[in-house]
This record gives structure tokens, sequence and C-alpha cells, in this order.
């Protein structure tokens, strides 16, 4: 059995999710299959799926080879159609990580509407606290914030992320407005965990240099939801994305302070390995992310 028809066996067998369902769609027997899918592990040399007398899953290394697979046979389905100088709507499996707080409130909701818009595609989408290699895990696309120090990454804007310094009137009426980056110092900050940037540190733009000013506090998280909650419960400054706390702002939950002073943005791109063809239905995505985070809240938005 060559390569390339395994490929089609496994693909089958993962989106079948059963060894008997694969059977039929087969026109085999159950025995055919499963000796077939031992002599595919065989060949590669690790365990694909769990099994038991009544059900089956992917183990880790075969949820990553089914991933590869999905693309390899989606990239082969664009191929031919743009021999054939056919355009159809994207279909075929996109594969996304993206960070914990972004990823849940506007990426998750962003990938259900590419997918009512086009309801030939698969989404995966996983959420993790730090980036995740996008080739080693079998990623089409990224979201990242901020400078990209990887080389090997291609990157598309999509969208602007301007960062605010503000509090609650409960902690500014108690400890008083900072007026210069030096008074900083002498108030609690709350602070967000975020990749690799540095821990207890706030940049601002200064004349088209960075000033980096070194700010102290008690309360820290890798959740920018928890922060956010914490800031509005009086317990600090927060510097935080403007879609994030513009409905706050314009309640008068929250208070800007500084605004003379300009943090450093952290735009969002869209990346993707430079040796990975942009496919289709990736590119696709891109552009309806950038379409729709036309649209993200900021503080002017009074509706």
């Amino acid at each position: 059995m060559s390569n390339t028809q395994d490929l089609g066996f496994f693909h089958l067998l993962a989106k079948q999710g059963s060894l008997v369902a694969t059977a039929r769609e087969l026109g085999v027997t159950p025995p055919a299959v499963s000796k077939r899918l031992a002599s595919l592990e065989a060949r590669l040399g690790v365990r694909l799926v769990n099994r038991t007398t009544r059900s089956m899953s992917l183990t880790p290394e075969g949820e990553l080879y089914y991933a590869h697979i999905a693309r390899i046979l989606t990239q082969v389905d664009e191929m031919e159609q743009l021999v054939s100088s056919s355009r159809a709507t994207p279909k075929g499996l996109i594969r996304v990580n993206a960070s914990l707080g972004f990823g849940r409130r506007h990426i998750g909701p962003a990938l259900a509407a590419f997918y009512s818009r086009y309801p030939e595609v698969e989404i995966q989408l996983e959420i993790s606290d730090h980036p995740l290699d996008l080739a080693t895990h079998g990623f089409d696309l990224g979201i990242r914030f901020g400078s990209l120090p990887d080389a090997a990454l291609h990157a598309r804007k999509i969208a602007s992320n301007r960062r605010l310094l503000c509090a609650s009137p409960i902690y500014l009426d108690k400890h008083g407005t900072p007026q210069k980056l030096s008074d900083l110092q002498d108030h609690n900050c709350i602070f967000i965990r975020q990749n690799e940037s540095p821990y207890g540190v706030w940049s601002f733009n200064n004349g088209g240099r960075t000033e980096n000013i070194k700010v102290r506090g008690a309360l820290g998280c890798n959740d920018g939801e928890v922060a956010l909650n914490w800031a509005l419960e009086g317990y600090g400054l927060l510097l935080r994305a403007e879609w994030d706390i513009a409905r706050y702002v314009r309640s008068g939950r929250l208070r800007l302070v500084m605004e003379d002073h300009t943090p450093t943005r952290a735009d969002v791109y869209a990346v993707y390995p430079q040796q990975l063809h942009l496919s289709a239905r990736v590119r696709s995505l891109i552009d309806f992310l950038i379409e729709r985070f036309k649209q993200i809240d900021n503080i002017e938005d009074r509706g």
C-alpha cells in the first residue's frame, strides 16, 4: 500500500471515528481495517490510535499526523483547482493558535463567524498561555502581539492595538492620580504576565524613543480578564488594550491616566511559517479577520 493511500485511509478513519464505520465506508471488514491500521503504525513506529472493543481515539501522535494529512489533502485539492482555473470557496482544515484572553474573547467568535460564511472549512483553535511553534505543532496560523522576533515567520497585521493606562475612581480617589512617568513607581501597578516580555516593566514612547519604566505591584496574573477585574475593584493601575477597557471608560468605571504619555503599541498579527504555502483558505481567513477587527471596540464609539 502506497504512502499516499495510507494518508487517505487514516484521514477517513479519523473522520469516521470508528473501525466499523471506516470498514463500512471502504466496503471491507473491520478486521481488515484494524490490520491496515496496525501496518501503518508499524511502518511509522508509533501508535496512532487508542482502541478498545467499543471505542477509539487518536493519540497525540495521531492528532499531529491527522493535522498534517488534512493540510496535505487540502493543498492537493487547491492545486487541482488552480490547474483547472476554478475558484472555489474556502474549504479544508485550518489550525489556529492564539493567546488565552484574545483567543477566547475575539478569535473564537471570529472563527465561528468565518465558518458560518464558509461551511466547508474545518477549524481547530488551540488557546495557550505561550505561543506554540507553528511548524512543530502543525498550525496554519498563529495570532501574535507586538514585534515578531522569529525571522522564520511571515506576518500580516490584523488589528491595531492601542494600549492605555487606567484605574478605577476608587483607586485614584484614595491614592491620587500620577502625573508623570516617575510617579508610577509610587503606585500599585497590576501586572499581566505575557509571553517573554519583561515582568514589572512598562514601556512608553517618549519623543520617538522607547522609555522603560520599572514599576511595582502586589498583584499579577497571566489572564487579562482577571487583571481587569482587579483594576475595576480598585486595586491599582492597569496598562491594557483599548478594546478591553473602552466600555468601562465610557461608563465611568475606569478613568484614563496620563493621557499625554503613549504606551508602546502591541498590534495584532496573523503569522505563518515561511516554508508553508499560504493556501487560499488561510488567506481568506486572514482577510476576514482584518475586515472584522476594523469594528473592534474603541473609546470614541459612544453609540
